[in-house]
């Protein structure tokens, strides 16, 4: 074990960790003000959980960083990014739903991380935070079912055994589209609730940003995330199945400055990365050409609507930038 520990960090290992250390010391300040204002007394414990993780992982990643003398990344923190005394920004509800839906991302992100995992220290560290998340899910879900918030993907009837005999499943010569298979049902209905909450979250990041391209680039990702909604929603109502209900009303109407600029920037480059994934597993789990074509679509917009984000992240110097490769030309030049 002695041995392992000392075997060099990999690409793929430092890559997990700085993404997780930028993650979670944002998490923690967002999770940090949500418990400031939380009102519900059901809803404070699971609040406490996820910031209580948040805070493990970063003393945890700090120690990965400073054994293998890199860098800790500066990341976010309460004094600078969060002001604790602003009003409240969203309800409860939306807070518990918000916790949740990062569980569900967090579920996939430790995931790959342990199969990234080749020193049995770090592999052991992403199994004990893939444990903890799986706890925070069920929580979260638990307490969205009791409060009769969780919304369900639609129930579909059961049917016998059969299988594809004609083109027509994909598309026949003519047009007509086969109904909805369960897992374009599924990945549609799933797309349509991380709009709706990313949508909440931009109206609520709107309402308090100061920079006016900022307040620009957020109303633009309402917008985006309005057009995706109904389009998702209008194939899932092609086969009569029901759209969930909006988050909007969830946001309060404060203006206060509530969080950094940066910070809100930084949560939104990651929900729209997160977004080109999961559409990308759309395409991959969708036989029906058309759903592959919008899914391509919508990732090219939003993969557009990222570089602006981008863009306006390094004017302001708020990107920090992640470890990379040596550039040897560059190496060499400066020896001429």
């Amino acid at each position: 074990m002695e041995v392992d520990k000392k075997v060099m960090i990999t690409s793929a290992e430092l890559a997990q960790l700085w993404s997780q250390y930028m993650n979670d010391s944002g998490s923690a300040c967002v999770l940090t003000f949500f418990l400031e204002k939380v009102e519900d007394p059901e809803i404070k414990p699971i609040i406490e959980f996820a910031l209580q993780l948040s805070k493990k992982h970063i003393e945890k990643l700090t120690v990965f960083f400073n054994e293998e003398d890199y860098p800790v990344p500066y990341g976010f923190n309460v004094n600078e990014d969060v002001d604790l005394a602003a009003p409240k920004l969203y309800s409860d509800s939306y807070v518990l739903q918000f916790i949740h839906q990062m569980s569900k991302i967090g579920l996939t992100t430790y995931s790959a991380s342990v199969a990234s995992a080749v020193r049995s220290d770090i592999t052991d560290y992403y199994i004990e935070c893939l444990s903890e998340t799986m706890q925070l899910y069920k929580v979260s879900k638990d307490l969205l079912l009791e409060k009769g918030l969780y919304v369900r993907s639609p129930h579909l009837p059961m049917e016998k055994v059969e299988f594809v005999n004609k083109q027509a499943f994909l598309w026949d010569a003519i047009g007509e589209k086969r109904p909805l298979i369960v897992a374009e049902v599924g990945n549609l209905y799933a797309n349509v609730q991380r709009n709706i909450l990313g949508e909440a979250t931009l109206i609520g990041f709107s309402q308090v940003a100061k920079d006016k391209e900022v307040i620009q680039f957020f109303l633009r990702g309402i917008d985006i995330g309005k057009k995706h909604i109904k389009l998702f929603g209008k194939k899932l109502a092609e086969c009569n199945l029901p759209v969930p209900a909006s988050l909007a009303a969830e946001v309060t109407t404060s203006t206060s400055y509530t969080f950094s600029d940066k910070l809100m920037m930084f949560f939104t480059s990651g929900l729209i990365g997160l977004s080109i994934g999961y559409y990308g597993t759309g395409v991959a789990q969708s036989p029906r050409l058309d759903l592959g074509v919008m899914y391509n679509r919508l990732s090219l917009e939003i993969q557009l609507y990222s570089e602006d984000g981008a863009n306006i992240m390094i004017n302001h110097k708020w990107m920090e930038q992640p470890p990379m490769a040596a550039d040897r030309g560059e190496l060499g030049t400066e020896k001429k």
